[in-house]
Protein backbone atom coordinates (compact mmCIF):
# COMPACT_ATOMS: atom_id res chain seq x y z
CA UNK A 1 0.00 0.00 0.00
CA UNK A 2 1.62 3.24 -0.38
CA UNK A 3 1.09 5.73 1.97
CA UNK A 4 -0.06 9.06 0.69
CA UNK A 5 -0.26 12.63 2.13
CA UNK A 6 -3.77 12.18 2.78
CA UNK A 7 -3.43 8.82 4.72
CA UNK A 8 -1.12 11.26 6.72
CA UNK A 9 -3.14 14.40 7.75
CA UNK A 10 -6.57 11.66 8.04
CA UNK A 11 -4.27 9.52 10.50
CA UNK A 12 -3.24 12.68 12.23
CA UNK A 13 -6.95 14.10 12.34
CA UNK A 14 -8.17 10.84 13.98
CA UNK A 15 -5.53 10.79 16.78
CA UNK A 16 -6.30 14.45 17.37
CA UNK A 17 -9.85 13.71 18.04
CA UNK A 18 -9.40 10.95 20.27
CA UNK A 19 -6.65 12.48 22.24
CA UNK A 20 -8.37 16.00 22.76
CA UNK A 21 -12.38 14.67 23.42
CA UNK A 22 -12.41 18.47 24.97
CA UNK A 23 -12.19 19.92 21.47
CA UNK A 24 -15.05 17.68 19.61
CA UNK A 25 -17.31 18.80 22.79
CA UNK A 26 -16.11 22.51 22.44
CA UNK A 27 -17.72 22.54 18.65
CA UNK A 28 -21.43 20.71 20.01
CA UNK A 29 -24.21 22.96 19.26
CA UNK A 30 -24.99 25.76 21.65
CA UNK A 31 -26.51 24.85 24.56
CA UNK A 32 -25.28 21.29 24.22
CA UNK A 33 -25.96 19.20 27.53
CA UNK A 34 -25.03 21.74 30.13
CA UNK A 35 -27.63 23.74 31.77
CA UNK A 36 -28.70 27.09 31.08
CA UNK A 37 -29.26 29.49 34.84
CA UNK A 38 -31.37 31.96 34.28
CA UNK A 39 -31.24 34.39 37.08
CA UNK A 40 -34.24 35.73 38.81
CA UNK A 41 -33.52 38.70 41.18
CA UNK A 42 -36.22 38.54 43.21
CA UNK A 43 -37.92 35.90 45.62
CA UNK A 44 -40.17 33.13 44.22
CA UNK A 45 -43.56 33.96 43.72
CA UNK A 46 -43.30 37.29 41.82
CA UNK A 47 -44.31 38.45 38.77
CA UNK A 48 -40.27 38.27 37.24
CA UNK A 49 -40.29 34.93 39.10
CA UNK A 50 -43.79 33.90 37.25
CA UNK A 51 -42.29 34.83 33.51
CA UNK A 52 -39.41 33.59 34.10
CA UNK A 53 -40.28 30.25 34.46
CA UNK A 54 -42.50 29.86 32.09
CA UNK A 55 -40.31 31.20 30.05
CA UNK A 56 -37.77 28.82 31.29
CA UNK A 57 -39.74 26.16 30.27
CA UNK A 58 -40.46 26.56 26.24
CA UNK A 59 -36.52 27.91 25.86
CA UNK A 60 -35.56 24.29 27.56
CA UNK A 61 -38.04 22.97 24.64
CA UNK A 62 -36.76 25.54 21.56
CA UNK A 63 -33.03 25.19 22.44
CA UNK A 64 -33.22 21.53 22.83
CA UNK A 65 -31.33 22.01 26.21
CA UNK A 66 -32.26 22.68 30.10
CA UNK A 67 -32.75 26.09 31.26
CA UNK A 68 -33.85 26.44 34.84
CA UNK A 69 -34.40 28.91 37.11
CA UNK A 70 -31.88 30.49 39.78
CA UNK A 71 -33.66 33.03 42.29
CA UNK A 72 -30.84 35.57 43.34
CA UNK A 73 -32.61 38.25 45.67
CA UNK A 74 -31.80 41.25 47.08
CA UNK A 75 -30.81 44.80 47.45
CA UNK A 76 -33.84 45.92 45.19
CA UNK A 77 -32.88 43.40 42.31
CA UNK A 78 -28.97 44.77 42.29
CA UNK A 79 -27.84 41.72 43.60
CA UNK A 80 -29.03 39.21 40.96
CA UNK A 81 -28.32 41.43 38.05
CA UNK A 82 -24.57 42.12 39.52
CA UNK A 83 -24.44 37.78 39.59
CA UNK A 84 -25.08 38.13 36.10
CA UNK A 85 -22.88 40.99 35.03
CA UNK A 86 -19.84 39.10 36.65
CA UNK A 87 -20.74 35.70 35.02
CA UNK A 88 -18.13 34.39 32.03
CA UNK A 89 -20.05 35.40 28.66
CA UNK A 90 -20.49 31.61 27.39
CA UNK A 91 -24.39 31.74 27.18
CA UNK A 92 -24.84 29.90 30.19
CA UNK A 93 -25.63 32.32 32.86
CA UNK A 94 -28.67 34.58 31.93
CA UNK A 95 -30.96 37.02 33.74
CA UNK A 96 -34.63 37.93 33.47
CA UNK A 97 -34.46 41.45 34.15
CA UNK A 98 -36.98 44.11 35.11
CA UNK A 99 -36.43 47.87 33.69
CA UNK A 100 -37.36 48.85 37.83
CA UNK A 101 -33.77 47.70 38.45
CA UNK A 102 -32.60 48.12 34.84
CA UNK A 103 -33.76 51.32 34.06
CA UNK A 104 -34.56 52.90 37.43
CA UNK A 105 -32.20 52.14 40.50
CA UNK A 106 -29.46 53.22 38.35
CA UNK A 107 -30.69 56.39 39.29
CA UNK A 108 -31.66 55.76 43.09
CA UNK A 109 -27.99 53.03 43.31
CA UNK A 110 -25.24 54.79 42.32
CA UNK A 111 -22.63 52.00 43.87
CA UNK A 112 -24.08 48.75 42.53
CA UNK A 113 -20.73 47.48 41.64
CA UNK A 114 -21.62 47.52 37.46
CA UNK A 115 -22.85 49.86 34.79
CA UNK A 116 -25.99 48.32 33.42
CA UNK A 117 -25.27 49.60 29.20
CA UNK A 118 -21.73 47.72 29.90
CA UNK A 119 -22.08 45.05 31.50
CA UNK A 120 -24.96 43.18 29.67
CA UNK A 121 -25.99 41.71 26.68
CA UNK A 122 -29.63 42.48 25.89
CA UNK A 123 -31.09 39.83 23.81
CA UNK A 124 -34.69 40.83 23.49
CA UNK A 125 -37.81 42.20 25.78
CA UNK A 126 -40.43 39.65 26.66
CA UNK A 127 -43.40 40.97 28.98
CA UNK A 128 -45.00 43.77 30.57
CA UNK A 129 -47.10 43.80 33.52
CA UNK A 130 -49.86 46.24 33.04
CA UNK A 131 -50.69 48.71 36.40
CA UNK A 132 -53.95 49.81 37.59
CA UNK A 133 -54.62 53.43 39.06
CA UNK A 134 -56.98 52.88 41.52
CA UNK A 135 -59.00 54.50 44.54
CA UNK A 136 -60.79 53.16 47.42
CA UNK A 137 -64.97 53.30 46.95
CA UNK A 138 -65.07 55.48 50.06
CA UNK A 139 -63.69 58.57 47.98
CA UNK A 140 -66.40 58.73 45.86
CA UNK A 141 -64.84 59.07 42.39
CA UNK A 142 -64.91 56.65 39.77
CA UNK A 143 -62.91 58.56 37.06
CA UNK A 144 -59.17 60.62 36.94
CA UNK A 145 -60.94 63.65 36.22
CA UNK A 146 -63.10 63.32 39.47
CA UNK A 147 -59.90 62.29 41.19
CA UNK A 148 -58.02 64.88 40.28
CA UNK A 149 -60.76 67.41 41.50
CA UNK A 150 -60.67 65.84 44.74
CA UNK A 151 -56.84 65.98 45.22
CA UNK A 152 -56.97 69.41 44.28
CA UNK A 153 -59.72 70.38 46.77
CA UNK A 154 -58.01 68.27 49.35
CA UNK A 155 -55.00 70.56 49.42
CA UNK A 156 -52.12 67.27 50.08
CA UNK A 157 -54.20 65.52 52.66
CA UNK A 158 -55.35 62.45 50.48
CA UNK A 159 -52.44 60.14 50.64
CA UNK A 160 -50.83 57.32 48.34
CA UNK A 161 -49.62 53.66 49.03
CA UNK A 162 -46.17 52.51 47.44
CA UNK A 163 -44.06 49.37 48.13
CA UNK A 164 -40.73 51.42 49.21
CA UNK A 165 -38.76 54.10 48.16
CA UNK A 166 -38.08 53.70 44.52
CA UNK A 167 -40.34 50.71 43.84
CA UNK A 168 -42.01 50.74 40.20
CA UNK A 169 -45.48 51.75 42.17
CA UNK A 170 -43.48 54.93 43.96
CA UNK A 171 -42.23 56.20 40.52
CA UNK A 172 -45.50 55.46 38.44
CA UNK A 173 -47.21 57.29 41.11
CA UNK A 174 -45.13 60.21 40.62
CA UNK A 175 -45.35 60.49 37.07
CA UNK A 176 -48.78 60.70 37.23
CA UNK A 177 -48.86 63.50 39.66
CA UNK A 178 -46.35 65.31 37.88
CA UNK A 179 -48.57 64.98 34.86
CA UNK A 180 -51.61 65.97 37.00
CA UNK A 181 -50.21 68.60 38.35
CA UNK A 182 -51.44 67.52 41.91
CA UNK A 183 -50.03 66.48 45.49
CA UNK A 184 -50.92 63.37 47.25
CA UNK A 185 -48.65 62.17 49.71
CA UNK A 186 -46.88 58.96 49.99
CA UNK A 187 -47.10 56.38 52.59
CA UNK A 188 -44.58 53.75 52.04
CA UNK A 189 -45.17 50.23 52.74
CA UNK A 190 -42.74 46.87 53.54
CA UNK A 191 -44.17 44.89 49.90
CA UNK A 192 -46.76 45.46 47.70
CA UNK A 193 -49.45 43.54 49.58
CA UNK A 194 -49.48 45.55 52.76
CA UNK A 195 -49.67 48.61 50.36
CA UNK A 196 -52.52 47.17 48.25
CA UNK A 197 -54.32 46.39 51.84
CA UNK A 198 -53.95 50.10 53.21
CA UNK A 199 -56.01 51.01 49.93
CA UNK A 200 -58.61 48.49 50.48
CA UNK A 201 -59.34 49.43 54.05
CA UNK A 202 -59.34 53.35 52.81
CA UNK A 203 -55.92 53.84 55.17
CA UNK A 204 -54.84 55.68 51.61
CA UNK A 205 -56.61 57.07 49.02
CA UNK A 206 -54.49 56.06 45.68
CA UNK A 207 -52.27 52.99 44.34
CA UNK A 208 -50.86 52.03 41.38
CA UNK A 209 -51.63 48.00 41.36
CA UNK A 210 -50.29 45.25 39.29
CA UNK A 211 -53.46 44.32 37.04
CA UNK A 212 -53.13 40.79 38.31
CA UNK A 213 -53.41 42.03 41.70
CA UNK A 214 -55.83 44.92 40.73
CA UNK A 215 -58.55 42.60 38.80
CA UNK A 216 -59.89 40.32 41.19
CA UNK A 217 -60.23 43.35 43.74
CA UNK A 218 -61.87 45.58 41.37
CA UNK A 219 -64.56 43.14 40.68
CA UNK A 220 -65.39 42.47 44.24
CA UNK A 221 -65.75 46.19 44.41
CA UNK A 222 -63.17 46.69 47.04
CA UNK A 223 -61.53 49.09 45.11
CA UNK A 224 -61.94 51.23 42.08
CA UNK A 225 -60.43 51.45 38.96
CA UNK A 226 -59.61 54.94 37.43
CA UNK A 227 -56.97 53.80 34.36
CA UNK A 228 -54.75 51.53 33.08
CA UNK A 229 -51.13 52.32 32.49
CA UNK A 230 -51.00 50.54 28.78
CA UNK A 231 -51.54 52.96 25.52
CA UNK A 232 -54.27 50.46 24.39
CA UNK A 233 -56.83 49.11 26.78
CA UNK A 234 -56.55 45.57 28.47
CA UNK A 235 -57.89 42.41 26.30
CA UNK A 236 -59.01 41.44 29.83
CA UNK A 237 -60.97 44.63 31.22
CA UNK A 238 -61.67 46.52 28.25
CA UNK A 239 -63.68 48.37 30.38
CA UNK A 240 -61.50 50.46 32.01
CA UNK A 241 -60.10 53.44 30.32
CA UNK A 242 -56.23 54.08 29.33
CA UNK A 243 -54.53 56.93 31.53
CA UNK A 244 -53.61 58.29 28.48
CA UNK A 245 -57.15 58.49 27.18
CA UNK A 246 -58.51 60.14 30.49
CA UNK A 247 -56.61 63.21 29.58
CA UNK A 248 -53.12 62.12 29.75
CA UNK A 249 -51.67 61.50 26.66
CA UNK A 250 -48.78 59.48 25.93
CA UNK A 251 -48.83 57.98 29.30
CA UNK A 252 -47.24 54.76 29.87
CA UNK A 253 -45.99 52.76 32.84
CA UNK A 254 -45.57 49.46 33.22
CA UNK A 255 -43.22 46.53 34.85
CA UNK A 256 -41.15 45.86 32.28
CA UNK A 257 -39.50 42.29 31.44
CA UNK A 258 -36.41 41.17 29.36
CA UNK A 259 -33.60 38.67 28.48
CA UNK A 260 -30.51 39.75 29.17
CA UNK A 261 -26.28 38.44 29.54
CA UNK A 262 -23.37 39.56 30.51
CA UNK A 263 -21.41 41.78 28.04
CA UNK A 264 -19.43 39.76 25.14
CA UNK A 265 -21.70 37.23 24.65
CA UNK A 266 -20.52 35.68 21.16
CA UNK A 267 -23.14 37.10 18.02
CA UNK A 268 -23.69 33.26 17.24
CA UNK A 269 -25.23 32.43 21.00
CA UNK A 270 -27.05 35.55 20.81
CA UNK A 271 -28.78 34.96 17.39
CA UNK A 272 -29.66 31.04 19.08
CA UNK A 273 -31.56 32.73 22.08
CA UNK A 274 -33.30 35.33 20.21
CA UNK A 275 -34.83 33.22 17.39
CA UNK A 276 -35.74 30.92 20.69
CA UNK A 277 -37.00 33.83 22.64
CA UNK A 278 -39.44 34.95 19.72
CA UNK A 279 -40.41 31.10 19.18
CA UNK A 280 -40.96 31.18 22.84
CA UNK A 281 -43.25 34.35 22.83
CA UNK A 282 -45.17 33.22 19.60
CA UNK A 283 -45.91 29.82 21.39
CA UNK A 284 -49.51 29.85 22.33
CA UNK A 285 -49.74 28.27 25.45
CA UNK A 286 -46.88 30.62 26.50
CA UNK A 287 -49.05 33.75 25.60
CA UNK A 288 -52.32 31.76 27.73
CA UNK A 289 -50.48 31.55 30.73
CA UNK A 290 -49.01 34.99 30.47
CA UNK A 291 -52.50 36.29 29.45
CA UNK A 292 -54.07 34.76 32.72
CA UNK A 293 -51.77 36.52 35.24
CA UNK A 294 -53.03 40.23 32.89
CA UNK A 295 -48.97 40.01 31.58
CA UNK A 296 -48.64 40.96 28.21
CA UNK A 297 -45.95 39.18 25.63
CA UNK A 298 -43.70 42.07 24.38
CA UNK A 299 -40.88 39.88 22.24
CA UNK A 300 -38.13 42.10 21.25
CA UNK A 301 -35.09 41.91 19.05
CA UNK A 302 -31.09 42.47 20.68
CA UNK A 303 -30.65 45.13 18.10
CA UNK A 304 -33.60 47.19 19.29
CA UNK A 305 -32.70 46.84 23.28
CA UNK A 306 -30.06 49.89 23.38
CA UNK A 307 -32.52 51.99 22.10
CA UNK A 308 -34.91 50.79 24.22
CA UNK A 309 -32.94 50.82 27.45
CA UNK A 310 -31.89 54.34 26.42
CA UNK A 311 -35.55 55.50 26.25
CA UNK A 312 -36.00 53.92 29.48
CA UNK A 313 -33.83 55.11 31.33
CA UNK A 314 -33.56 58.76 30.62
CA UNK A 315 -37.42 58.55 31.21
CA UNK A 316 -37.31 57.76 34.98
CA UNK A 317 -33.39 59.37 35.13
CA UNK A 318 -35.65 63.01 34.64
CA UNK A 319 -38.29 62.12 36.71
CA UNK A 320 -36.26 61.25 39.82
CA UNK A 321 -34.35 64.28 39.19
CA UNK A 322 -37.51 66.27 38.96
CA UNK A 323 -39.17 64.79 41.66
CA UNK A 324 -35.54 65.09 44.46
CA UNK A 325 -36.92 61.24 44.52
CA UNK A 326 -33.86 59.90 46.88
CA UNK A 327 -33.88 56.32 48.97
CA UNK A 328 -34.04 58.23 52.27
Amino acid sequence: MTITRRHILGGAATLAAASLPGLVRAQEVYPGTKTIGLVVAWAPGGSTDFVARVVAQQLSKELNGNVVVDNRPGASGTIGHATVARARPDGYTLLMGVNSTYAMSRHLFPQRGYDDDKNFTGIGRVAVSPIVLCTNPQTGVKTIAAFVDKAREAKGTLTYASSGAGSSAHLATELFLRDAKIEVTNVTYRGGAPAVQALVTNEVQLAMVDAVTALPLIQAGQIVPLGVSTPERLPMAKDIPTIAESGFPGFQVTSDFALMGPAGLPPAIVSTLSKALLATMANPEVIAKLNQNAILPTPGKPEEFPAYMAAESAKWGDLIKARGITLE
